[in-house]
């Protein structure tokens, strides 16, 4: 289900409607607001549009009923390739790239026509995620392009790729959604979660539903406050930051441990965002907090002792009062 993102899908549908569908499109924005389903959802409209008349022409709908929806969900079209990080052997981890050797595989595909109509669909989730080898090996494709291929690369930094392949691609960008627009799609993801984890999830998110799921079943509203009140109250007696430190410590509540790790370099960021009257010192405990986060779990920092040590960093917000905002 795709929600928002009019203008992206008008520009595609116009360029497909009107025959001029570049071979190569880059789907640009932040991370987790919508690309990869419009990615999946373009590629089955395509593949779908390619075989008959029955698919609408004004959205990016195909019914789950369709023959292309069936092929494409048991992995076995023969006319579509989904490039993403794998799982490494014996672990539920992904692997940390793209490889070359996954891009390689492409040229089999490549080597025939396409096997169900006149066009066939790539789908790179995400380009960011490649190894340099497999970028490489990908250009090529990009810059001799296989007759009937339509390229889908989805990037969360397109900065950082290889100027020659942003030269290759349309470009369509992807911003984040409103708080209205995050609240569907999570009610649409999680149907057992109740309105206030939606709500809570909903003010996390910062547009980006993929980012607020990360932090379901958290009860992320109570590790905010818990971080609030560091920040507006401070800790001169060390209670609350050793209290948090021994619940986030456990075994169990590892999840929520990685979760603060991420929450509390947020809410000293934001602080700095409000033009504080020593915000040179905000950025740098910001720096500090991130560091540290950064560290704690390829390191494996002792948690409870992390939890003190950011804590204390956000407990310093509150030796100097923020401006009034609005």
């Amino acid at each position: 289900m795709i929600v928002g993102h009019e203008e992206p899908i008008a520009a595609f549908l116009d360029a497909a409607r009107s025959d001029r569908l570049h071979h190569a499109w880059l789907l640009a924005g932040p991370e987790g607001v919508g690309k990869g389903t419009f990615a999946r959802a373009a590629a089955r409209w395509l593949l779908a549009a390619a075989t008959g008349p029955d698919v609408p022409g004004d959205r990016l709908e195909v019914p789950e009923t369709h023959t292309i929806s069936s092929l494409i969900n048991a992995g076995s079209h023969p006319d579509f390739k989904l490039l993403e990080r794998l799982p490494r052997p014996n672990s539920e981890d992904l692997a940390r790239s793209i490889t070359v050797d996954q891009v390689r595989s492409l040229q089999p595909l490549f080597a025939t026509t396409p096997s169900m109509s006149a066009r066939r669909v790539v789908v790179i989730d995400a380009i960011d995620d490649m190894e340099r080898g497999g970028a490489n090996a990908l250009l090529k494709n990009l810059e001799e392009p296989p007759a009937s291929t339509i390229f889908l690369l989805v990037s969360h930094a397109p900065g950082r790729l290889l100027p020659t392949i942003r030269s290759r691609c349309r470009l369509l960008r992807f911003g984040p959604l409103t708080a209205e627009q995050v609240g569907i799609v999570l009610r649409h993801a999680l149907p057992e979660a109740d309105g206030s984890e939606v709500d809570s999830l909903t003010r996390v998110a910062e547009g980006s539903p993929g980012n607020a799921l990360r932090f379901a079943g958290l009860d992320i509203a109570s590790l905010d406050a818990a971080i609030e009140t560091l920040a507006a109250r401070g800790d001169s007696s060390n209670a609350l930051r050793t209290a948090l430190g021994r619940t986030l410590a456990t075994k169990s509540a590892q999840p929520r441990y990685e979760a603060f790790l991420e929450r509390a370099p947020s809410r000293i960021a934001a602080a700095a965002r409000w033009g504080r009257p020593d915000m040179g010192d905000t950025v740098a405990l910001w720096r500090q907090a991130r560091d540290i986060a950064d560290r704690a779990v390829r390191q494996s920092l002792d948690p409870q002792l992390t939890v003190v040590e950011i804590a204390g960093l956000v407990a310093k917000l509150a030796q100097a009062d923020p401006p009034a905002k609005g």
